[in-house]
């Protein structure tokens, strides 16, 4: 196997054990129109990092945490529903990446590879960041797991009984932000939310407890990785969203054997 693949596939299932955990909790939460906010705003960190001259990973985290304080600020004070507040921002951020798009014209940018992703040019230097971030993510996640999983069940029990739920739902809020600015590199811009949300969905069916969809999440994500690798240099297909087909391929299969589950 060449190098190249080697690190592509490293990096890949690096984002998507990642993605997993999180993933679950979108699902849960019934929030993956706000993973699609988070990816949409992708676009403005991108083109702020290149006006800015910062690296394009902060530049993405910082837009995202941005839009996520945005978020909390307007849920208190604001008499709007949250999908569209989210559809709001969502668009805003797109239109605002868009416009400021325009002033970098001048430079050299290879757009449809920060749109789609460019796993096969993953470097030993990506492959570091996504796994150095994801000990932070991962550890992160493993301290707050209990008061977010209440918060997810019932979140007004779970502020009678203690747990900070605001700080709890940021915090998941900013941990979110991180591996969208982490998995950019694997499937993009516009494809980022899928590789989080479809792995932890094809998970859930299959799944009798919280940890075992987050693990599941994790394994399916994998998997999905290393087929759409295979699919891309097998049948020469742009690699994100051969990674994003193969992962719709797992979830119809799951959703077909729960179907058909004696337990069904």
């Amino acid at each position: 196997m060449d190098d190249f693949l080697i690190r592509a596939l490293i990096g890949g299932c690096g984002v998507a054990a990642l993605g997993g955990p999180l993933g679950a909790f979108l699902v849960w939460r019934r929030m993956a129109f706000f993973g699609g906010t988070l990816s949409h705003s992708a676009l403005l960190g991108v083109v702020l990092g290149f006006l800015l001259g910062i690296n394009l990973t902060v530049g993405i985290f910082a837009v995202c945490a941005i839009v996520a304080l945005v978020l909390v600020m307007l849920e208190r004070r604001s008499r709007l529903a949250n999908d569209t507040l989210l559809g709001i921002l969502a668009h805003a951020t797109l239109a605002i990446g868009l416009i400021a798009l325009t002033f970098i014209e001048s430079r050299r940018v290879d757009l449809m590879s920060y749109l789609f992703g460019d796993v096969l040019a993953t470097t030993m230097a990506d492959i570091a960041l996504i796994y150095g971030g994801g000990i932070i993510v991962l550890g992160a996640l493993a301290y707050f797991w209990r008061p977010l999983l209440s918060a997810t069940v019932h979140e007004e029990l779970a502020f009678v009984e203690g747990v900070p739920v605001a700080a709890v739902n940021l915090a998941f809020m900013l941990l979110l932000a991180v591996v969208v600015a982490l998995a950019m590199k694997v499937v993009g811009i516009l494809l980022v939310t899928s590789l989080i949300i479809i792995p932890a969905a094809a998970a859930r069916p299959l799944s009798k407890t919280p940890e075992a969809m987050a693990v599941l999440a994790m394994v399916m994500g994998c998997a999905s990785v290393a087929a759409g690798l295979w699919g891309s240099f097998a049948f020469d297909t742009p690699s994100g969203p051969s990674i994003v087909v193969a992962a719709f391929a797992l979830f119809l299969l799951t959703a077909l054997l729960s179907k058909f589950s004696p337990e069904q």
